[in-house]
């Protein structure tokens, strides 16, 4: 089968073997997968990563260890990325997410989905309905990440949320809060880009030279930047919350005086459920076909990677050649 590689930077493109099914896992025949930003970061030295990347992803299951898998065969589906062991303390808090052992598809320590036949376990796995199209199912990790903000923190309707950023998650965390009832403020760089999300009602605005101080409860950072927390401190209240979307690779220097004269709070935001993300794509509540700015064999992943990485590029699928 085809795999992408990607080491010291480079990304390259190579032939393997089929993987091999474990004892409740399923083979899983690729349809379709996303280049997001932690790739991208990846490339750039993230967790000093070498190996197969990709987590977004849909596909088909083909093959499974055991009979009692056998009702997945044939069935489209997304996968959640942290394989748990299932058995320790974490894990049985429903912190599997954080499970110490865990691995991650396509960031540690498992091969990623940016090839022809991926593995996972059967019980990370979510059966994509028919209301959701291969395209719009590549998306399905990433609206879960921004709906994972909703189950950390309580926003309520009405509730108004400065956002910074407007890259991929960041247009669609805008989108899942405005559909939760938040009034948005999206500050971004990029005019075309908030263009997207102005028509779900969210208020957006070029990123002005000045932030008005103190002026939000809720703060979301996913400026994907050094300088995004900087600002969110700049811009929440006393007593506010900044919720941290972004991975950044390298050290990211602070004042924390601000912070704690202030008694921010500061939350850290990744991974989240994969149900209220699949009834948002059922619902067409989120509007992910703006966001796809092209696609690309796997056998062209080289390609993919550059123009994923290229200024103003939002989405870059990659899909089997044929």
């Amino acid at each position: 089968m085809i795999s992408v590689h990607l080491e010291s930077g480079r990304v390259t493109v190579r032939r393997q073997p089929l993987p091999r099914v474990p004892e409740g896992f399923a083979r899983i025949r690729l349809l379709a997968a996303g280049i997001c930003s932690t790739d991208l970061e990846l490339q750039r030295g993230y967790y000093g990563f070498s190996g197969t990347p990709g987590h977004e992803f849909v596909g088909e299951v083909v093959a499974v260890a055991d009979e009692a898998g056998a009702k997945w065969i044939g069935q489209r589906v997304a996968g959640e990325i942290n394989l748990a062991c299932g058995h320790c303390e974490w894990c049985a808090r429903g912190l599997g997410r954080h499970c110490p052992a865990r691995t991650v598809l396509g960031i540690v320590k498992h091969p990623g989905a940016f090839r022809e036949f991926l593995t996972l376990p059967l019980r990370n796995l979510h059966r994509v309905p028919n209301s959701v199209s291969t395209e719009h199912a590549v998306f399905i990790e990433p609206v879960a990440a921004a709906c994972e903000i909703l189950d950390q923190v309580k926003i309520l309707k009405g509730d108004r949320v400065a956002l910074l950023g407007d890259g991929k998650l960041g247009l669609l965390i805008a989108q899942v809060l405005q559909a939760h009832g938040a009034h948005v403020h999206l500050f971004g760089r990029h005019r075309d880009k908030m263009r997207i999300v102005e028509k779900a009602g969210v208020t957006t605005e070029l990123l002005p030279e000045r932030l008005p101080e103190r002026a939000y409860r809720w703060v979301v950072d996913a400026t994907g930047s050094a300088e995004g927390l900087r600002t969110a401190v700049t811009i929440c209240e006393p007593r506010g919350t900044i919720i941290l979307k972004s991975t950044v690779h390298g050290l990211v220097t602070i004042d924390t005086a601000p912070i704690i004269v202030n008694e921010v709070t500061l939350v850290g935001s990744r991974c989240g459920r994969f149900e209220p993300a699949i009834r948002l794509l059922a619902s067409h509540k989120v509007d992910v076909t703006s966001l796809i700015s092209g696609e690309f064999p796997l056998d062209c992943a080289p390609e993919a990677f550059a123009q994923a990485a290229t200024k103003g590029v939002l989405k870059i699928l990659l899909r089997p050649a044929g």
